[in-house]
């Protein structure tokens, strides 16, 4: 059940839920199966994940330019042509060096630029929070669509049936001229359209399997009654103020104003000096292509005198860089960057407006749906009555086969609208959760399952690593096909009886 006892339950009860979609078959899918395989097996959840993983790179990314760097060169010469006759000149060289440089101050561009980063990495992950919740709450109405399709295709298919029976006895008594042949006629119209409905019905509910096999990445099998909701709010205003604590689109927002506001700083750092420390060594060898100097010719017995081949320096020094004239770069990209942290802020606003819209409209939905569940409960009884009282007229002749139909046909409307208004009272509920920032995995008990993905784990992974040549396995896909998965059918799992089926 989500979220255990610590949140106050105040929702649909199981009897409800139960009156619309009968009794839990054996065997059956749970509402928190459907949303454990979604957690794990939806492939836009999946690469949302891969993608913030990618994002935590950027402050490793950022830091490296405050960090040192140490750069190697080699290099061979063959000489092919001298530009002169120094008899001196080696013909091949090989050089090599190594180079290391120390930044000391960059303006602040570096330790900005690693805070806009870390804010941005904070932005996606509440974003990879409501893609959870946006992910569950698909889920959530594609499971009660299935429930619901099922409902449907129940009382279509009853409804053929009781209008089969009704065109046989209409016959019949046509026959025997007790009625007309305009009673035979409506009776076989209201079959006609009951057969047109079912096929509807039947369309409908398969088109809802194969969502909840987009989604899920496993078929519907005899799917369970959902839980309670937990924590549903007492007020809109009580789940307005949840919302704007816990809504993650508006973390994000916050989190991508904090970020631009660092990157006016980062622009700004453009005209300031920076100051670096450098260090490199050389080395150099002629190969032995340096020919020895020959014996002096007035010395008897002297020897050729060899030449160094080799030659190596180390220098060590302080860099300062100080911008004069940019033709007004710097300070055009600084205000490009207020006037983005600028827009910014305005999308904080325009993401707590669209919260508070939400979820007002979701709590409204979700009370109106629990209002007309009432209604509709009361009208199928009024309904379930006056078809039995019609019907007893009938068989007396106060009531034409017409007013025995559209009796049959409003009690059939009153029961699809109670089994419509208990999906969508459902939905609703669960898109307000969403709304308020409680409906991700932890909130709905996935956590039981020890499946939770934690995005701090890479970033504490990557965070801080400056070796070079390290790197992830090769990239693969975790979700699965469902090309395998056969086509869905319209066939409705048998259920038990229940008296409260409507």
């Amino acid at each position: 059940m989500f979220g255990g006892g610590v949140v106050k339950k105040l929702a649909l009860s199981g009897s409800v839920i139960a009156v619309a979609f009968g009794s839990a078959p054996v065997h059956a899918d749970t509402l928190q199966e459907a949303l454990t395989d979604a957690y794990l097996n939806n492939p836009t959840l999946e690469a949302a994940r891969a993608n913030q993983r990618a994002n935590d790179e950027n402050v490793q990314i950022q830091r490296s330019q405050g960090l040192p760097s140490v750069t190697g060169t080699a290099n061979y010469t063959e000489v092919l042509r001298q530009n002169n006759t120094n008899f001196f000149n080696p013909s091949r060289i090989l050089t090599a060096g190594a180079d290391l440089g120390v930044p000391i101050y960059s303006g602040g561009a570096v330790r900005n630029g690693v805070k806009a980063a870390k804010d941005r990495v904070e932005a996606g992950r509440a974003d990879l929070r409501g893609l959870e919740s946006a992910i569950f709450s698909q889920v959530v109405a594609a499971y009660m669509d299935v429930l619901r399709g099922q409902a449907l295709v129940a009382l279509s298919a009853n409804q053929v049936d009781v209008l089969s029976v009704n065109v046989e006895a209409t016959s019949d008594r046509f026959e025997i001229g007790d009625l007309t042949r305009t009673d035979v006629a409506q009776s076989e119209s209201r079959l006609a359209l009951a057969q047109g409905d079912l096929r509807s019905a039947e369309a409908n509910l398969i088109s809802a399997r194969e969502t909840y096999i987009a989604l899920t990445g496993d078929a519907p099998d005899n799917l369970q009654p959902p839980p309670p909701l937990p924590g549903l709010p007492a007020s809109a205003d009580m789940a307005v103020d949840i919302a704007l604590d816990n809504n993650p689109d508006i973390i994000a927002a916050r989190e991508r104003a904090s970020a631009a506001r660092s990157d006016v700083e980062v622009a700004g750092a453009g005209r300031l000096p920076t100051v670096s420390i450098f260090a490199g060594y050389d080395y150099q060898n002629a190969l032995g292509s340096i020919p020895d100097i020959p014996p002096d010719p007035d010395v008897p017995g002297s020897q050729p005198i060899p030449v160094d081949q080799t030659a190596t320096g180390a220098q060590a020094g302080v860099s300062l860089r100080m911008p004069i004239f940019q033709g007004g770069l710097p300070a055009a990209r600084q205000r490009q960057a207020s006037a983005r942290a600028t827009a910014a802020l305005e999308d904080v606003i325009a993401a707590e407006r669209d919260v508070i819209a939400q979820t007002r409209a979701a709590y409204s939905s979700w009370q109106a749906s629990l209002a007309i569940i009432e209604s509709s409960q009361a009208a199928v009884d009024a309904a379930s009555l006056s078809l039995e009282g019609v019907r007893a007229e009938n068989s007396i002749g106060n009531r034409t086969i017409l007013d025995v139909l559209n009796a049959e046909q409003e009690l059939l409307s009153s029961r699809v609208q109670l089994v419509t208004a208990r999906r969508n009272a459902y939905v609703a509920g669960f898109s307000l959760l969403a709304a308020m920032g409680r409906a991700e995995a932890r909130d709905l008990g996935l956590g039981d399952e020890g499946v939770l993905y934690n995005p701090l784990d890479n970033y504490n992974r990557v965070s801080g690593s400056i070796w070079d040549w390290g790197r992830d396995p090769e990239p693969e896909a975790k979700s699965t096909s469902t090309a395998n998965i056969p086509a869905q059918t319209a066939d409705i799992p048998a259920i038990e009886e229940s008296d409260e089926t409507p």
